[in-house]
């Protein structure tokens, strides 16, 4: 036990301080830790063998279910409602055709089977949320026309989608249904995946929001406890009885942190720790759970793939269903290199390969290659990527597209008393002529705090408290 503990905080702390360094040359975070667990795996320098791909894939959907769940908490739906459809349609129609294409050319120009083609298509069809969401806030990236929040919600919401193509695709491909009965399974399975995702996503969150505004907590942190048992409870539901998990907690993410909440900033604090931690962890068992010399083996089929992933089947599935809404050329294109997989990629790779269905490839190193690929290079490359296309706000705030989301600014207050003399006394708030930046927080009066607005007369004997940014150089 005493072992774990030192390697568990042991790694922690290296993601930590990798994060830091990385972070001063623009490397995304994710890649850090990506490259710590390989360092610490099989093949690496520390060579702790880890091979267990059930406790991986366990790990890794809690982990994801959280960073699903948070995702939609963090959006703040005011930002988000111009852009949605456009964002939705991405995540739907837009991972189904980024799938198909990839699937195609797996099979046409590398000589896959077909399904196996295709099944490579929908593992990495959709564009990753923690990858997204980690370079868009690390870079303070703020888009023009929207284009941060609708890349947040199309992260966020593809996912689902990519998991049940991925279902679909192996439940075909383990010949439990015939010839005429596959299309029915298909479209049945798509049907209830969606449905119930939906049907249980709106269901919990509509409780839990009751149950927060008329329960109160009387222990601190229980709220926090709840709202996470809320998300656990987000996926379980819906998977248990055949619905999509993780459209379900992305729906009670949304629902829930788009409500007003009690302790709100509390919870967004809790959460943002969480998510953090997760991504750490998930990167870092994948790292390692890979082996360099498999993914050697690999790097040629994977360099064709991620090639035509990034330039050609993003590009064309954003371009057939942006272009009809009249998006502009260059948002199309930053759209098309912002699509970074990650995470969930290589989770739905564990899946295909403990389903114990016979593949001629190596799907997991595949992809494992793949992501490491697209974070290295886009990921690194989008705040270039986005200059270059004029598509950075420079006016703008990431961080206001996110709930309860502020800039760390450090503030000073001061105190002015009102004698007789001073040239506020008798004047009322709106008359006041206070230096640029400041802001009159509350007056004291009589030993009373007071919020004045506008009309409020100031008098002799208060004192006014004044706000500003401090002195930074």
């Amino acid at each position: 036990m005493n072992q774990l503990l030192l390697l568990g905080s042991t790694v922690i702390i290296a993601c930590i301080l990798a994060n830091r360094i990385t972070s001063r040359f623009g490397i995304p975070m994710l890649l850090a830790f990506i490259g710590l667990g390989m360092a610490f795996g099989s093949e690496g320098l520390f060579r702790i063998p880890f091979d267990n791909f059930r406790f991986a894939s366990d790990f890794c959907t809690v982990a994801l279910i959280f960073i699903m769940f948070y995702g939609g908490f963090g959006t703040r739906w005011k930002a988000a409602r111009p852009i949605a459809g456009k964002a939705i349609l991405l995540s739907s129609l837009g991972t189904i055709l980024t799938a198909v294409l990839t699937g195609i050319f797996c099979h046409l120009i590398l000589g896959f089977r077909l399904m196996e083609g295709l099944l490579t298509g929908a593992v990495l069809s959709s564009t990753d949320a923690a990858s997204v969401f980690s370079v868009l806030r690390s870079q303070k990236l703020s888009l023009k026309y929207s284009t941060d929040s609708l890349l947040e919600i199309e992260s966020g919401s593809n996912d689902p989608f990519a998991y049940m193509l991925t279902l679909i695709l192996l439940s075909a491909m383990n010949g439990s249904a015939s010839a005429g009965e596959l299309p029915f399974q298909i479209l049945t399975t798509a049907f209830f995946q969606v449905f119930f995702g939906l049907f249980c996503g709106i269901v919990i969150a509509l409780a839990g929001r009751w149950f927060l505004d008329h329960f109160s907590f009387t222990i601190n942190g229980f709220d926090a406890a709840f709202v996470l048992s809320i998300a656990l409870l987000s996926y379980a539901l819906p998977s248990a009885i055949g619905g999509n998990g993780y459209l379900s907690a992305y729906l009670v993410g949304i629902l829930l942190g788009n409500h007003s909440l009690r302790n709100k900033k509390g919870l967004v604090s809790f959460f943002d720790g969480l998510t953090s931690l997760m991504q750490m962890m998930i990167f870092f068992i994948l790292g390692l759970l890979s082996f360099p010399s498999k993914i050697a083996a690999v790097w040629l089929p994977s360099l064709a793939v991620a090639a035509f992933l990034t330039l050609v089947a993003r590009p064309a599935a954003t371009a057939l269903l942006l272009t009809p809404l009249k998006a502009s050329l260059k948002q199309q294109m930053l759209i098309s290199w912002a699509g970074l997989r990650g995470a969930a990629s290589i989770v739905f790779a564990i899946m295909v390969a403990m389903s114990g269905i016979s593949m001629e490839h190596d799907l997991f190193h595949m992809v494992f290659c793949i992501v490491l690929l697209s974070i290295s290079i886009q990921g690194t490359l989008l705040p270039w990527f986005a200059k270059k296309t004029d598509m950075l706000d420079e006016t703008g705030n990431i961080l206001t597209t996110f709930n309860d989301y502020t800039e760390e600014t450090d503030v000073r207050f001061i105190s002015i008393p009102i004698q007789k003399e001073h040239p506020w006394n008798r004047k009322l708030v709106s008359e006041l002529n206070l230096p640029p930046g400041t802001l009159l927080v509350f007056l004291r009066r009589t030993g009373e705090n007071i919020v004045p607005n506008g009309k409020t007369m100031i008098q002799e004997g208060d004192v006014l408290v004044l706000g500003a940014s401090a002195y930074r150089d």
